[in-house]
């Protein structure tokens, strides 16, 4: 697997204008090509793991759902060398892009959804499976529930907050999609705990915990102007405030570097075609500066976490031809993180 220099790439991939916003970064940002074994390679996640690095990402034909998706979970030590550790997949379905997260038992969960799609989803669901305590076996897929009527649902991703994880689901209906705030204690069974009204079809929603145990919650919608939304509740998670984005969402990811900052990680759509970019933000979602990865055609869904005082970036793209895995890692320093 080859690195890739960020100031090659940069001048290949972004519009003149917009170098600019890359500036802070040239010198001490690398990408390396980290998995391409499948024909498409994309919807990765990362996390860290008894002293390893964890990804899950999406093995299949094409980025569309066609019943031959399948998850993969790699690992590495250091971030260069990688090696599989399991293929999560079902029969007759269409496993899409899963979530990592550690559960208080001390084991990794994969959060992903099945479907059946013709033309549109005829069947979709949330499934999991959870790790050993070593991280080295993972149990086969198995759906979850929850106290809503089925639908065509999908918990996007879950955040481990005091012992409870929370998520959002998104339900695909005739009458407009809808999203709901869950939680759970093991994984599998879930309750309501509040809707999130915004509107224009919502999806992907990612949540993170401030200091004061307020939730934040990053929102892609999909219908009327599309622009993504963040909304914000404190405990016990029941009334949302919200605040319209500039930008629209895609695989939308975001952490907590300090207490007035966000850095978002998304889909970041231009006249030109999209990119991957990491954004930085005030906690109300007023971007300061903007990151554009070696990235285009189809690409996003960043996995992101701080290590070693420096944002790892695991994310796909076809800029290379291939839809392809990719890591990259920026001090934090380097973000604007300033009043």
């Amino acid at each position: 697997m080859k690195n890739i220099f960020f100031i090659a790439l940069v001048i290949f991939c972004v519009p003149q204008h917009l170098l600019a916003k890359n500036a802070g970064y040239k010198d001490s940002l690398m990408v390396e090509k980290i998995w391409d074994k499948a024909p498409h390679n994309a919807f990765p996640d990362m996390i860290r793991f008894e002293n390893e690095f964890y990804v899950a990402l999406r093995e299949g034909n094409n980025h569309m759902p066609d019943k031959s998706g399948q998850i993969r979970i790699i690992k590495s030590k250091d971030g260069k060398a990688w090696e599989s550790v399991a293929l999560l997949e079902k029969e007759g379905l269409d496993v899409r892009e899963a979530r990592l997260s550690i559960t208080p038992e001390g084991k990794i969960m994969v959060l992903t959804a099945v479907g059946v799609y013709e033309g549109k989803y005829k069947i979709l669901y949330p499934m999991v499976s959870f790790s050993d305590p070593g991280g080295r076996n993972f149990s086969p897929l198995e759906k979850t529930s929850m106290d809503l009527i089925p639908s065509l649902d999908w918990i996007w991703s879950l955040t481990w907050h005091k012992g409870t994880g929370y998520g959002v689901v998104y339900r695909l209906k005739e009458t407009g999609w809808e999203t709901y705030l869950l939680k759970t204690k093991d994984g599998k069974t879930y309750e309501t705990v509040s809707q999130i009204k915004v509107g224009g079809n919502p999806n992907e929603t990612t949540l993170r915990f401030d200091h004061m145990d307020n939730l934040y919650a990053l929102v892609r919608r999909e219908a009327g102007d599309r622009m993504g939304i963040l909304a914000k509740s404190e405990f016990p998670y029941k009334n949302w405030t919200y605040e319209k984005l500039s930008v629209r969402l895609g695989g939308p990811n975001f952490l907590i570097p300090d207490r007035a900052h966000l850095i978002i990680g998304t889909r970041y759509y231009r006249e030109e075609g999209a990119s991957t970019a990491l954004l930085t933000t005030d906690l109300q979602g007023k971007i300061k500066d903007t990151l554009i990865l070696p990235s285009g055609g189809d690409t996003s869904y960043p996995g992101m976490i701080i290590y070693k005082k420096r944002l790892w970036v695991v994310y796909y793209s076809s800029h290379e031809g291939k839809s392809s895995i990719y890591l990259t890692q920026i001090p934090i320093k380097n973000f604007k993180l300033r009043p």
